[in-house]
């Protein structure tokens, strides 16, 4: 199995367009100890030949020019791209989707929640007719692109932004949020890109994996708020922290996973500083940070 992070922040990027945070400072002055990177999304392929794009972010056109395994290869109009899946229906998953809409056949995955807002929103319909639209059952393996066998399962989350009403449920299981297992040649990923609670389930999902991706957000779960930058906690964002009794590092510690990498990094978070000390207690707990580029074959 191959797989490429094309990006690996969180939403806005990092640094963020708007933002003046200590890190997002520190990226923009050229700081050799942070690397600047678009916003979340992997391609994972069996053979090299057909890819899955798991999300498609909305920094996709520049992913894909920057990754020659996604170029085109034969004739005048081609795509190495198989198939799309989204694992939510935030804009930072789904925006993409519209650097897709030049007559170029693929599959598109989603649960029926994710696949019910493109729906329902009728930007969406520039997408060709020869994109096929296709909803999966949780537990059910399917061949996304050939070789490449996918298990969809639910994980602790919440409505996107958008769809919120007054008094969210931050989180709850169902199809708002979702994680994968993707198996090629006897080899496991496990994806979970937006987690707001390690629960039994996900902790079954992860034991095992030969890699696991996880959410990884913020350092801390009042990191916005004490930068000044939201109100909001990792919490109430529908997110884990990395850090604390009750943070991801504490949660999956026992977990046996051959390698851990965490994606979804948000702009404010600290461990993006190579060498602080919140990327040494990352390391220090077997974990690392995804970056965009960054190849892994299982």
């Amino acid at each position: 199995m191959k797989i490429i992070v094309l990006g690996s922040a969180a939403g806005g990027g990092f640094p963020q367009w708007n933002c003046r945070c200590p890190t997002c400072q520190l990226a923009r002055a050229g700081d050799p100890r942070v690397q600047p990177r678009t916003q979340a999304g992997i391609a994972v392929s069996a053979d090299g030949e057909s890819w899955l794009l798991v999300n498609a972010s909305p920094d996709l056109r520049q992913q894909i020019i920057s990754t020659p395994e996604l170029h085109p290869r034969h004739g005048l109009r081609h795509s190495p791209i198989g198939a799309v899946l989204l694992t939510n229906g935030d804009l930072d998953a789904i925006a993409g989707l519209l650097t897709l809409r030049e007559r170029q056949p693929f599959l598109l995955y989603g649960t029926k929640a994710a696949l019910d807002v493109l729906d329902g929103n009728t930007v969406f319909n520039v997408l060709s007719d020869l994109v096929e639209r296709r909803d999966f059952t949780f537990g059910k393996v399917f061949e996304a692109v050939p070789g490449l066998q996918v298990e969809a399962f639910t994980v602790p989350g919440k409505v996107p932004l958008y769809l919120e009403g007054s008094d969210p449920v931050l989180a709850e299981e169902g199809e708002n949020v979702i994680g994968l297992e993707i198996t090629a040649g006897g080899k496991r990923l496990v994806f979970i890109a937006n987690c707001a609670r390690v629960s039994d389930a996900v902790r079954k999902r992860t034991k095992g994996a030969d890699l696991l991706m996880f959410d990884g957000t913020t350092f801390t779960d009042d990191e916005m708020p004490s930068l000044g930058l939201s109100q909001k906690t990792a919490a109430r964002m529908g997110h884990l922290a990395m850090s604390g009794e009750g943070g991801s590092m504490a949660a999956l510690a026992d977990v046996d996973a051959g390698r851990r990498l965490f994606i979804h990094i948000n702009n404010s978070n600290p461990a993006l500083v190579d060498g602080s000390p919140e990327r040494q207690a990352v390391e220090v707990a077997g974990w690392q940070l995804a970056h965009d580029g960054m190849r892994i074959e299982l």
